[in-house]
């Protein structure tokens, strides 16, 4: 029983230091090596490219997704009897949760424009307001959501969540499904993204969604880039509709030259850093699942292929 790793080299010597220290009896490879392929019971990946031949595998019990997302793999040719695993650890959780709170507090401080200040050498001041007088919306209410939401009421943000199913979390005021999104909509000062990409909500931030969102509303996107319609973004920038942008996700990443994002006074933009697995601790939760796989017990993540996460 063997293990393929297939993402970023030096992080992956970590993976596989942990793998030697708690279970030397799983040998690990990092792609493209691959050992002997029919020991193969393991993959862990971001990339497609690991599985684009599964055939070569035939021994294959299950497919890890190294990250928090899976809309980057093509699930029509995963055979439907091998489980797809998204992760699911601390490391990811905790620096979402930094990421969104900086951003949200950026926005509301209005960073984004002191920014675009520094860069004119202009100075002027903006009113600050108290944090309970700005409400947040979280879009997407899963395991990051719900922990986002939860930090930033903790803070004192005036905090609501919207998701499919409208599970209620203490602290946070939760609407549920397409019925009760423009009311969802028309309360948020800043709109998060934290949905998965699937093709209902592919190019979801786009003008009509802006236009149910009050007037100077700012926006953060931490989901995928195919969440935003780019065009529609920049319109409802020009039009005052929202005020600010702070993007974490782009598409294509990076975004090519002269593409309008870069030099935009009211759009800040991270490379697809707001959350990252730790090593060990995605490489333990990973151990937990293939014990527990190998056991026939219930695992974590474990992606529905009918709502496509």
């Amino acid at each position: 029983m063997s293990f393929i790793y297939h993402a970023d080299r030096q992080r992956g010597l970590r993976w596989k230091q942990y793998f030697a220290d708690h279970a030397p009896h799983i040998p690990f490879h990092i792609w493209p090596e691959t050992g002997d392929p029919e020991a193969v019971r393991f993959i862990g990946t971001w990339s497609p490219e690991a599985i684009e031949d599964l055939s070569r595998f035939p021994n294959l019990e299950a497919i890890f997704s190294i990250g928090a997302g899976i809309d980057q793999f093509d699930l029509t040719r995963i055979p439907p009897q091998i489980p797809l695993i998204r992760m699911q650890e601390p490391g990811i959780v905790y620096t979402m949760r930094e990421y969104v709170l900086m951003a949200a507090l950026g926005i509301h401080r209005n960073l984004v424009d002191y920014i675009d200040q520094q860069r004119r050498e202009v100075y002027e001041i903006f009113d600050v307001k108290p944090v309970a007088e700005t409400t947040i919306g979280v879009l997407g209410m899963g395991q990051l959501g719900t922990a986002v939401a939860s930090t930033l009421s903790s803070i004192g943000f005036d905090c609501r969540g919207w998701s499919r199913s409208g599970k209620p979390q203490q602290g946070v005021q939760v609407f549920k499904g397409e019925q009760e999104l423009s009311v969802f909509l028309a309360g948020c000062d800043i709109l998060v993204c934290l949905l998965p990409l699937t093709a209902e909500t592919r190019g979801i931030l786009n003008s009509q969604l802006f236009s149910k969102l009050p007037k100077g509303a700012g926006l953060i996107n931490v989901g995928r880039g195919d969440h935003l319609v780019e065009a529609d973004l920049l319109n409802a920038l020009e039009s005052g509709q929202l005020s600010s942008a702070v993007l974490d996700v782009q598409s294509p990443e990076p975004l090519p030259k002269g593409h309008p994002f870069w030099q935009h006074p009211q759009i800040l933009m991270t490379p697809h850093i707001a959350s990252q697995t730790q090593p060990e601790s995605a490489a333990a939760v990973l151990l937990e699942n293939i014990d527990n796989l190998t056991q026939g017990k219930p695992v974590t993540g474990l992606v529905d292929r009918s709502r496509g996460y």
